[in-house]
């Protein structure tokens, strides 16, 4: 081996010795940078679909509240004779049984029958104040009093009293209280008002008086049911007659009956004569004022 030879093989020996010598500074320098790998992909999950909120439900409207109120046929067989009687119920009576309703009684003429207040419009109007929230839904009783003519015809207020009255409460959804219980009638069933009306205050809190047919001498007797009435009792009263009514002459000595005691009253001199023409133009004013009493009341059970 010559001289050059030699040389060459300390140059490699060396070059490979510094390179070898890197590598192990460079693996251990404090200021080294570690790669760390990106962590591993998360496994899919299934995204919940959200249940979708349904629409808040919109209250379907009863078809019976545009449908006029019914009238049906009663008897009372427990009376002698049975005690027959027409009913007005208003509209939705059937659909909403959880309401209680205030009770009208209206009382006919003598030589007409039950279905008399029926034919002058009462249940048409009553529907037509429903429909327009001019007053709350009644019920509307009409007792028949046919039998004025003969024996059973003075005991009309017994059997409307002690059983008529406690049969309708019993078998319909009234409300049964004096506040939300009236009574009227016209003529002969306007003179059955004075006389029941006033003997029971604590049955009615409404009195209606179209052209009644009172004072047959027994004007004593009604003052002295009037005088007897407790103030807290005292009904509504609501009197009415025409100018040219045949019974004139008693109800202007009933209205200063009324007036001498200072027995809360309405007096309305109207137009018109004693007959159904007259009634029929005011069954309106009538209802109103009956509906008046109960239109701040509820009527719920």
């Amino acid at each position: 081996m010559n001289t050059r030879q030699a040389i060459l093989i300390v140059l490699i020996f060396s070059l490979l010795l510094g390179l070898s010598a890197c590598t192990s500074f460079s693996s251990f320098s404090p200021t080294a940078t570690v790669t760390s790998s990106p962590p591993p992909a998360p496994t899919d999950t299934p995204v919940p679909t959200p249940t979708p909120i349904p629409p808040t439900a919109t209250p379907t409207p009863l078809t019976c509240l545009t449908q006029p109120g019914r009238v049906e046929q009663g008897v009372v067989n427990s009376t002698v004779p049975p005690q027959e009687y027409l009913i007005y119920l208003p509209p939705c009576y059937n659909e909403q049984t959880d309401l209680r309703y205030p009770v009208l009684y209206l009382l006919h003429g003598q030589t007409y029958t039950d279905d008399q207040w029926v034919r002058l419009g009462a249940p048409q109007t009553a529907d037509q104040m429903f429909f327009s929230g001019e007053s709350v839904p009644f019920i509307i009783v009409f007792p028949d009093d046919r039998y004025w003519n003969n024996s059973a015809g003075p005991t009309f207020g017994t059997r409307f009293i002690g059983a008529l009255i406690p049969y309708i409460d019993f078998t319909y959804r009234t409300i049964p209280n004096r506040e939300h219980r009236a009574l009227g009638g016209l003529s002969r069933g306007g003179g059955w008002t004075v006389e029941l009306g006033l003997e029971n205050p604590e049955l009615f809190g409404s009195l209606g008086l179209h052209s009644p047919a009172i004072f047959k001498d027994n004007a004593p007797v009604v003052e002295k049911n009037l005088l007897n009435i407790p103030e807290d009792l005292r009904p509504r009263l609501w009197l009415d007659a025409g100018d040219n009514d045949r019974e004139l002459s008693s109800i202007l000595q009933f209205e200063e009956m009324l007036t001498r005691n200072s027995f809360p009253h309405e007096f309305h001199f109207f137009s018109g004569d004693h007959s159904e023409i007259y009634w029929g133009a005011h069954v309106r004013n009538y209802l109103q004022w009956y509906a008046e009493a109960w239109n701040e009341k509820p009527s719920e059970e």
